[in-house]
């Protein structure tokens, strides 16, 4: 796909090391951006970024080592990334999972919730002057479809799933928990130069499962499955788009599917139930991960 001229811009792409965020990263690095790609594992972390330096011709290609799981770690990775950072042009929060069983962070916290929901939305609010300072900019995170999934909305009495577990059901959530952080965020920074969009990336053949998280059932799905899935490449092209594109410079709070404007759930649009997440977000990461914290 077609790229706009990203000289002069530096991009900060989650889980930027492999799949979707790996296309994502390489795309913009291609259009001259310089990009930051954080990831969980150093040595992995670095072979992307030797990767993509080499696909793209550009040396302008960094990485910061953190864990979205443990919100100490997060806390440093954002001081790693301003250190880095003088300008933040475009956040794309990317990086996600999903898990057949029930686990737990280092904080507590349900882990699916924690690192697809928690965690971006610990690093976006710390980086988030850095972000303002830098307009226009943008932030784009990366939702589902599977939002779709939780058709009652969140369980604020039961955010941790601590009562009943199904794998496909909490990320249901937590991504729908996305479209919910996107639009709160988007109201929260109107007239600041600053937009906010999210995404359905397509099913994409990589990440899920990856690791192991996926067992059972959901994993014996996933592999029936997986020869319909998109490229990876396929999968980044809307996360691009919204990167870069001057089509939706001005465009804010939206949900996106194939670069198109698309309609969520009735779920989704539930302004109320986005505040609420909001705050009580903010309630639990903040004192998580303070001591040791970056």
């Amino acid at each position: 796909m077609d790229v706009a001229d990203m000289t002069g811009k530096t991009v900060v792409v989650t889980g930027g090391n492999s799949g979707i965020g790996r296309e994502t990263a390489l795309a913009l690095a291609t259009a001259g951006a310089r990009v930051v790609i954080t990831a969980r594992d150093a040595s992995r972390g670095d072979a992307a970024v030797s990767a993509i330096r080499s696909a793209s011709g550009n040396e302008q290609i960094e990485v910061a080592v953190f864990d979205l799981a443990d919100m100490a770690s997060v806390r440093s990775g954002a001081s790693q990334l301003l250190a880095l950072c003088d300008r933040i042009d475009v956040l794309v929060n990317n990086a996600g999972l999903v898990l057949s069983e029930r686990h737990e962070t280092p904080d507590g916290f349900e882990s699916t919730f924690a690192i697809n929901h928690l965690g971006p939305f610990l690093l976006t609010t710390l980086l988030l002057e850095r972000v303002k300072q830098s307009a226009p900019a943008r932030i784009v995170n990366v939702a589902s479809t599977a939002h779709k999934g939780a058709r009652r909305g969140l369980d604020f009495d039961d955010l941790q799933s601590s009562r009943r577990y199904s794998g496909m059901q909490v990320y249901s959530k937590s991504k729908l928990a996305n479209i919910h952080f996107t639009t709160a965020l988007a109201r929260r920074l109107a007239s600041t130069g600053v937009t906010v969009n999210c995404l359905h990336p397509g099913t994409v053949a990589t990440g899920y499962g990856r690791d192991g998280d996926a067992k059972g059932m959901l994993a014996f799905g996933i592999k029936i499955a997986s020869p319909f899935f998109l490229t990876a490449e396929k999968g980044a092209r809307t996360s691009i788009y919204l990167a870069s594109s001057p089509e939706v410079s001005q465009v804010t709070g939206k949900y996106f599917v194939k670069c198109k404007q698309r309609r969520p759930s009735k779920a989704a649009r539930d302004d109320a139930a986005a505040d609420r997440l909001w705050e009580v977000s903010e309630d639990l990461v903040s004192k998580a991960g303070v001591q040791g914290g970056g």
